[in-house]
């Protein structure tokens, strides 16, 4: 997911969201008036308007419009897929975001009104933020490496003080033996692909195993989730993080790993660069560099589960049209084959 503010489960998740004839297309009723009409129900209690505007932003899992307003600057407003999140999990990442904007981390917090940062209009929840912008960060250059470890380290040090209740962990249940279990039950994979395919996954997830194993008892904390170049927006003064919408318990490194360039040595001296940052603000264990290839690893599982579980939502064949395909399974087992590999290379070293 990708757009200009932050947003991008009791335990409704991807993983547990199954489809099916009741909720094939969720947003189907979701048009241009009901969007309006329910940013407007939200506006009116500071006597401002909607003007008819609406450009929708770059976003599968939910929808995500940017708003135009009377006489002000525009909002966004994120559109939660029905039956993903709980109310609970929702409002606790609100919670976490607006915490960390308390602190002067810059994360975009959902906007309260009339005390609530969760609406609802017509059976659809929502929340509005602020429109903020930014640029991709230049993750080539120490001092930005450097610059965003420290932010993170901040993020980290506000998340290990309390754990969710409602959101779930990221772990090898719910991201790979989870995922891998709808996937051998589905339609999806050719069936002379299948064979290689469960061999290839069989490996890897003993390859996660292996690698939890070595890391020993990490302990979880609240993470962004999600944290990859698309979700950092720069701006002259620095980054602000936004997407916090697959907030989750986990291990620190989850938010690190995701912002290494391809290539071992490269990855290394980046790596080097993020903790440099980091660990002015929170201790990093060591032991959690076991993890770095083993979550790599859960999240292509859990991608290619992602992706056969919304199916039936008409954006995802739009967006998407080399899934379906013959090809598409065939790298896939090629892709665990080279993290079978990788796991079995050892951790990734800081530089």
């Amino acid at each position: 997911m990708r757009h200009n503010a932050g947003m991008n489960d009791s335990r409704f998740d991807s993983s547990s969201d199954t489809g099916g004839p009741a909720a094939a297309h969720p947003f189907t009723r979701l048009t241009p008036e009901c969007v309006l009409d329910a940013v407007d129900t939200v506006l009116a209690a500071t006597g401002v308007r909607t003007d008819g505007r609406l450009l929708p932003l770059n976003s599968y899992e939910n929808r995500v419009y940017q708003v135009g307003v009377e006489d002000g600057p525009p909002v966004i407003a994120k559109f939660y897929r029905p039956q993903r999140w709980s109310d609970e999990a929702i409002l606790e990442e609100h919670a976490f975001v607006a915490e960390l904007a308390a602190r002067e981390i810059p994360a975009v917090p959902a906007r309260m009104s009339k005390g609530r940062s969760l609406h609802e209009f017509d059976g659809f929840r929502f929340a509005i933020f602020e429109r903020r912008g930014g640029r991709a960060p230049e993750i080539d250059r120490r001092d930005t490496l450097e610059w965003l470890g420290r932010f993170i380290g901040r993020i980290h040090a506000v998340g290990a003080s309390a754990p969710y209740a409602a959101r779930p962990s990221l772990d090898i249940r719910t991201f790979g033996y989870e995922p891998r279990d709808y996937l051998l039950a589905s339609d999806f994979i050719p069936p002379d692909v299948r064979a290689p395919y469960e061999a290839a996954m069989r490996l890897a997830l003993e390859g996660v195993e292996r690698a939890f194993e070595l890391a020993g008892e990490v302990r979880p904390l609240r993470l962004h989730g999600d944290c990859h170049p698309s979700n950092v927006l720069w701006t002259d003064a620095g980054p602000h993080f936004v997407d916090f919408d697959d907030s989750r318990m986990g291990p620190a490194v989850q938010d690190l790993w995701l912002l290494l360039p391809g290539g071992r040595a490269d990855a290394s001296h980046a790596l080097a660069d993020l903790l440099a940052g980091y660990e002015d603000f929170c201790e990093f264990e060591p032991r959690e560099l076991y993890l770095i290839e083993a979550l790599r690893t859960l999240r292509l599982i859990h991608y290619a589960a992602w992706l056969a579980r919304r199916w039936d939502d008409p954006a995802f064949p739009a967006a998407f049209p080399w899934f379906n395909t013959q090809r598409y399974w065939e790298e896939r087992v090629l892709e665990l084959r080279e993290q079978i590999g990788a796991m079995q290379e050892g951790p990734l070293w800081p530089l």
